[in-house]
């Protein structure tokens, strides 16, 4: 099986680490809001990698929002689910594997994305300041 390999983001890695040492009790918040960790594997080392994501639930399934804060290119782990859309979600204790399907559909984009910007408003101003249409994931429990 291969190895976790840490973000080389600092304070990526530091809240994954707060998070998964403490069950989900501490490090589970960001800019005061909930998070969730995404497991996911690395397309080109194939390595574990663990990104938190802000917590965006719809029903069963979670809204997973590749913003990278309105950044010009999408965030590595985007590229990591569209070759393997396999991932372990962990929100709290709970954790589930998922399947994660990019939303193509512009009508259920839109719903969805309605949702993540209640969840954390950010992502308006994120929307505003790129070009690109901000990819967002459905995950859905297998």
């Amino acid at each position: 099986m291969p190895e976790y390999q840490p973000s080389p983001t600092d304070w990526v890695a530091k809240q994954v680490e707060l998070y998964e040492s403490t069950d989900g009790r501490e490090g589970n918040m960001l800019r005061g809001l909930p998070i969730v960790l995404v497991t996911h594997r690395g397309r080109q080392t194939g390595a574990v990698r663990k990104t938190p994501l802000m917590r965006v639930a719809d029903g069963k399934n979670y809204i997973l929002v590749a913003s990278i804060g309105g950044a010009p290119k999408n965030p590595v782990w985007y590229y990591n689910l569209k070759a393997d859309p396999n991932i372990t979600l962990r929100d709290g204790t709970n954790v589930q594997q998922m399947h994660a399907r990019l939303v193509t559909d512009p009508a259920e984009r839109a719903r969805v994305w309605a949702l993540a910007v209640a969840a954390f408003p950010n992502y308006a101003d994120y929307e505003k300041r790129t070009t690109r249409v901000i990819p967002v994931f459905v995950a859905e429990p297998v």
